[in-house]
């Protein structure tokens, strides 16, 4: 397996993100979501460098929400995970959860 076959932590971070908001994944959303759940300062940029990397592997795709008042008439754009995101997500999960299983509570 090449190294590229398995998902970076702040990619594992933004698809699991993905897949727990569903219908209501757009950039602002997802970064405050991952900030409430690491307790880690992230950046808009960080999110949207992240999906464009993520696009470009066919992992995610985006769409165009319906234009809205409280935004001046533009419309958001949300993020879906596609079904090659689904299954990079899952191998890592899997590859995560395998390297850890045995791990002691505590390293030395």
């Amino acid at each position: 397996m090449t190294k590229s076959a398995y998902l970076g932590e702040f990619e594992l971070v933004v698809m699991a993100t993905l897949v727990r908001l569903g219908d209501a994944a757009y950039g602002m959303r997802l970064r405050r979501d991952i900030e409430e759940r690491t307790g880690r300062a992230v950046s808009i940029g960080q999110v949207y460098a992240t999906l464009r990397r993520l696009k470009g592997k066919s992992y995610v795709s985006t769409y165009m929400g319906e234009p809205s008042a409280e935004r001046g008439g533009r419309a958001k754009r949300y993020f879906r995970l596609e079904a090659a995101g689904s299954e990079a997500l899952e191998r890592s999960r899997s590859m995560f959860l395998k390297v850890l299983a045995d791990l002691p509570n505590r390293p030395a």
